[in-house]
């Protein structure tokens, strides 16, 4: 009875189009890449504005009702999958693009504005949005906040948290928390935002954010490498993080198998033989584009009479330079190659990638129903990402290639979650990353914050 007057209540608030009910919640799905199946929810609803995100938020704390909030359904660790007792908060028509303030080098927009729209509204100021990761074109900036998204120029310009200003975010109870701030400088007292940014929507919803924006680079050149050792990977990173002037925004390692894997059979350039160990994919941002494109490219060519490198490739033309980058950046490709899929996100210390990365592949190739061992990353910043094939879907081998993924970290002092986030699938093994008085102090601050426990349920905590 009580879901039945939660429905009537709902329908007094929102238009008709914002509330979805029984056989059109079924013509959703609460991750964009798992199209097959339905979403089960009691409801779904579509506010456009922060006061209905209120309104609905303190009926669902009236009626103690679970909320799952969708963005983009772009998440990786099972934040958007729900149940059929839980009521779905989608944010997709918040999705203005409220103010771009050019002299303050800001961009205010609601939470369900997509991040490459974002990009691009910034780039028509001459303006720079750093965030740069493969999922922009579909995620939303009120989840890539939530989750403090990293991507591909993390070691220049930071993590989301480092590109917020100012939040609007609702409690679990309806209030209502607004800090639309453009400052940078402001220690008068907690920083509050920080309590949201990378909480995973389970201590309060983004519903507006105020980003700070940077001078639009005038030249972008890349180059891709051959390197035959992971010393000599980490030798070249050193080498061009001297000689480039600050100008250093893109370093990607590729191992051989998954480079191999990206360029077989597809129709993605091979700009370069697979006979290497590792592959480098770099990016500078500059002022000046002959210059900056020369300056990259009397290093690469010095980094090979140093030995640092095997061979290399100049992308001579945006086309070209488009071309290799999709070599990191179209990773389905990777995930195509077995029948089931397992993403890991880890974050190592920058001097043992190249020995832990390799035991665990030793590891994992020696069990049996693993198909495809596929890393590459950011490992400027340190975090490496793996997709591991099986063609059997089974929890018992799901939790043993955890167990091998996970296992060095507690001792390295590492992360389970680089940028992904916990949500419901890495929750079982977040003690390899925090300790016991880490665990329960965000277990209290869930419990101070939502003591209901109806906002994303059983992320991170409970």
């Amino acid at each position: 009875m009580g879901k039945d007057n939660l429905i009537e209540e709902l329908k007094s608030i929102l238009k008709e189009n914002q509330l979805l009910i029984k056989d059109d919640v079924l013509t959703r799905f609460s991750h964009i890449w798992k199209t097959n199946e339905p979403l089960q929810a009691i409801a779904v609803t579509l506010p456009r504005t922060t006061k209905e995100v209120s309104e609905i938020v303190r009926l669902c704390s009236k009626y103690d009702q679970q909320i799952i909030i969708h963005g983009g359904l772009t998440n990786l660790v099972g934040g958007t999958e729900t149940q059929k007792n839980q009521l779905v908060i989608s944010l997709e028509k918040m999705n203005l693009i409220e103010e771009i303030d050019s002299q303050s080098k800001t961009i205010t927009a609601q939470s369900g504005v997509i991040v490459e729209n974002l990009i691009n509204a910034a780039a028509e100021k001459e303006l720079l949005l750093p965030l740069n990761f493969g999922a922009k074109g579909s995620a939303q900036i009120g989840g890539a906040v939530s989750a403090n998204a990293g991507g591909l120029r993390v070691f220049r310009y930071g993590m989301t948290r480092q590109m917020v200003l100012g939040l609007e975010v609702v409690l679990p109870d309806g209030t209502i928390i607004s800090s639309l701030k453009k400052i940078i400088k402001d220690n008068s007292g907690y920083d509050l935002k920080q309590l949201f940014i990378g909480s995973e929507g389970t201590l309060g919803i983004v519903t507006r954010v105020v980003l700070r924006l940077q001078e639009a680079p005038k030249s972008r050149s890349s180059a891709f490498v051959a390197v035959k050792s992971y010393e000599k990977v980490v030798k070249l990173l050193k080498y061009l993080e001297s000689e480039l002037s600050g100008n250093l925004s893109g370093f990607e390692l590729i191992w051989k198998r998954t480079y191999k894997a990206m360029t077989e059979s597809t129709e993605l350039i091979k700009p370069l033989s697979d006979d290497y160990e590792y592959y480098v994919l770099i990016e500078s941002l500059g002022s000046q584009p002959k210059e900056d494109y020369e300056l990259l490219e009397l290093h690469i060519e010095k980094s090979l009479e140093k030995e640092i490198i095997e061979d290399a490739v100049m992308a001579k033309t945006e086309k070209e330079l488009h071309q290799i980058w999709q070599i990191r950046e179209d990773v389905a490709i990777l995930a195509s190659k077995a029948k089931f899929d397992q993403h890991f996100d880890i974050s190592i210390p920058i001097s043992l990638i190249g020995k832990i990365i390799n035991s665990i592949i030793t590891e994992l190739e020696n069990i049996k129903e693993v198909k495809t061992i596929f890393p590459f990353g950011h490992v400027a910043d340190g975090n490496i990402h793996f997709i591991i094939g099986r063609d059997i879907d089974n929890s018992e081998i799901i939790d043993i290639i955890n167990s091998i993924v996970y296992s060095p970290l507690k001792k390295h002092k590492g992360s389970l979650s680089a940028e992904h986030g916990v949500g419901l699938h890495k929750k079982k093994y977040l003690q390899t990353s925090r300790s016991e008085e880490e665990i329960k102090l965000m277990e209290q601050i869930k419990i101070m914050f939502d003591p209901k426990n109806i906002l994303n349920p059983g992320r991170i905590v409970f």
